[in-house]
């Protein structure tokens, strides 16, 4: 979930509005003069090279592993229409990846219309495929992508290769241009299509693959499509590892998976999966959903479109939401466990549910800002009904399981109403809506929140240091008083009783919960800064899981950090060196020796100055951070459950299996 980042584009100077003005005014007076000959055309794939991060979103780690996205989505596509049952993805040891599929492979054949082999158009057009209107895919997930092409343009070479009637094809293709046309290299018995691309350094901030990120997705994707085989293998070496995923009970397992550490009300998960015809038997549509309760507080539904994570939910979503509210509120009236005049909210009904919804359908619509939002209006009824069906004969059928839902959500019901009336009290009291700040707050200057930071310290002796050394201008100390509540154990009303979380709540000003507003955030970065030792993790941890389970917008838009305080001081002479991990404190004494050396070693922030404190951890041209992501809200909210939930047995488990990562514990 973090990811180690470089942290230098922050300016430490306020807004010179002056200046600012003045630039526009300049910038405005140039754009009179705009022509013909300022516009610029673009051919082939160079629309891509010129601004890769329209097409991929970013050229960080996130657009890196999307070019291995876009590859897989094509097999995947080969596997929706069943003719591709098993996918093998390759990180090369010279930094390269190779996805192989048995599909039906590219086609080969002659396009006139461009004089190319249909390969080497798919591979150098945009908008090139079986998926525009032709007749190659009935269900596709790569419509939502950029397509291969555009792997092939951000890579300095590509090599196809395509299996397909006893011909082994092969083409070679550099930052986007083929070297020559597809030609036949060999015969072979194989079918299917196999890509290898080395990304361009140029393009990207880091052209080395992350196994874990692409292993996570590549599971997700199995759950997806019962059957389908993927393996992933890293041939690095001091990397080399693979794994197999195959998961023949498609999201039932999914859901069985993300319940793993929890304790489950009911006896299976409730599944169901259905198709729609049109007027000549061929599907349009299939719905699969699968859910099962379980005794915690949070809500977790993945929804998918096509295989595609739609994150920002849409119209499927909506569609189970609904009926899953009418279904519970309409057996619970029918069987006198609540009365006529009363209703169980959605999130009263939600409360606990672990839920995955797939559906897959011929013209998918995506909308919302990062185009994660099914837009199809017809998804909504579809589902609705498929849940009425299904759900509502399952609530019949099941009459004890029903009652424990249902006073599950009935119970849920009261804790929430509890917790409204503790946020309504806690707001007349003015934590979630004051205008005054906690007292302990040291602000900064700077009034303008994206150029704003907040350090988050434990104890008043590092609270102390931290404001010494801070530059007051744009950092802002926030000191807290041991250790906040573990909110994974805890409702809404205790977690507002907690002193150091209101605190917080008062100083980002966003609010929390559904209350919660992006826009009155007072500062861009929050970043936790603790001990470098088991102490100052477990603070850590505990700051976390408050903003994965209250204030999660706050993960998803990258404002949340964690400082990294070096380990080690060594001093020789008149030269003090900091480092950050035993190994490259190691690496220096082999190369520097150990002689006239003064080595400290740090075992809390209170024990540097103000100026050695700001040297390593606060220079925002110096200090490295770890920024906290959503890449894997899956893999967090099992680690959350498994270290901060009810069950001491699923932490015991953890440590044993993790022990030895651990190389200096103080004890």
């Amino acid at each position: 979930m973090e990811n180690e980042t470089k942290t230098t584009e922050l300016t430490s100077q306020p807004v010179d509005n002056e200046t600012v003005e003045k630039q526009e005014i300049e910038n405005f007076s140039k754009s009179v003069n705009y022509d013909a000959n300022d516009i610029q055309v673009l051919e082939g794939l160079d629309p891509v090279r010129k601004r890769p991060g329209m097409y991929i979103g970013s050229t960080d780690e996130h657009g890196l592993h999307h070019l291995v996205t876009e590859v897989v989505d094509n097999s995947i596509d080969e596997a929706l229409a069943g003719y591709c049952t098993e996918i093998n993805v390759i990180i090369n040891e010279d930094g390269s990846c190779t996805v192989i599929d048995n599909g039906r492979g590219i086609p080969t054949g002659m396009i006139p219309k461009e004089g190319k082999s249909a390969v080497e158009v798919v591979l150098t057009k945009l908008h090139a495929g079986g998926k525009f209107g032709g007749q190659g895919y009935k269900i596709s997930g790569g419509l939502h992508g950029v397509g291969v092409s555009c792997v092939n343009a951000l890579s300095t070479k590509l090599i196809a290769e395509v299996y397909q009637n006893n011909k082994h094809y092969y083409i070679e293709f550099h930052r986007g241009k083929s070297v020559e046309p597809l030609k036949v290299i060999g015969t072979t018995d194989r079918r299917g299509t196999t890509i290898t691309f080395y990304p361009d350094p140029e393009i990207f901030e880091t052209i080395t693959f992350n196994y874990d990120t692409l292993k996570n997705r590549f599971r997700e994707i199995a759950f997806l499509n019962k059957g389908l085989v993927i393996t992933l293998e890293d041939r690095r070496p001091a990397h080399e590892k693979s794994d197999r995923f195959e998961f023949k009970g498609g999201i039932v397992e999914f859901v069985e998976y993300l319940n793993i550490n929890k304790q489950t009300l009911l006896s299976a998960p409730v599944y169901f999966n259905k198709f729609n015809h049109n007027d000549k038997g061929e599907t349009v549509n299939e719905i699969e959903v699968c859910f099962q309760y379980n005794d915690s507080y949070n809500e977790i539904i993945n929804s998918y479109a096509n295989n595609i994570n739609t994150q920002e939910g849409g119209t499927h979503l909506e569609g189970f939401k609904n009926a899953l509210t009418k279904i519970i509120n309409d057996y619970a009236i029918k069987n006198k466990i609540i009365k006529d005049t009363e209703k169980l909210s959605g999130e009263d009904c939600r409360e606990g549910i672990t839920a995955v919804i797939s559906v897959k359908l011929r013209e998918p619509q995506f909308e919302g800002q990062t185009k994660t939002k099914l837009g199809n209006s017809e998804m909504r009824n579809i589902v609705y009904k498929a849940m009425q069906d299904s759900f509502g004969d399952y609530l019949e059928e099941h009459p004890a399981e029903a009652r424990e839902l249902i006073m599950k959500s009935v119970t849920a019901q009261r804790a929430r109403d509890a917790a409204r009336t503790a946020r309504e009290l806690t707001r007349r009291k003015g934590v979630l809506e004051s205008t005054t700040l906690p007292g302990k707050l040291a602000d900064c200057t700077e009034k303008d929140p994206k150029f704003c930071e907040i350090y988050i310290v434990e104890g008043d002796s590092a609270g102390g240091t931290a404001k010494q050394g801070r530059d007051r201008r744009f950092q802002a100390v926030m000191p807290l008083r041991g250790k906040i509540l573990n909110v994974e154990k805890a409702r809404l009303h205790r977690i507002l009783e907690n002193a150091e979380i209101k605190n917080m709540i008062t100083a980002f000003g966003c609010g929390i919960g559904n209350d919660y507003d992006e826009s009155k955030l007072r500062y861009n970065k929050i970043i936790c800064m603790s001990d470098a030792d088991v102490d100052g993790s477990h603070i850590r941890i505990l700051l976390l899981t408050f903003f994965f389970r209250f204030m999660r917008p706050l993960i998803e838009n990258g404002h949340v950090y964690a400082a990294q305080p070096p380990l080690y001081k060594v001093s020789r002479g008149n030269t003090d060196l900091y480092f950050y991990t035993d190994d490259d404190l190691n690496k220096y004494f082999e190369e520097n020796g150990r002689k006239g050396i003064t080595l400290q070693r740090y075992k809390g922030l209170g024990e540097m100055n103000a100026d050695q404190l700001w040297e390593t951890t606060m220079d925002p041209e110096k200090r490295i951070m770890l920024q906290i992501t959503m890449e894997d809200a899956i893999e967090a909210d099992k680690l959350f459950n498994q270290l901060m939930g009810e069950d001491p047995e699923l932490r015991r488990q953890f440590i044993e299996e993790n022990a030895k990562l651990v190389t200096d514990l103080d004890i």
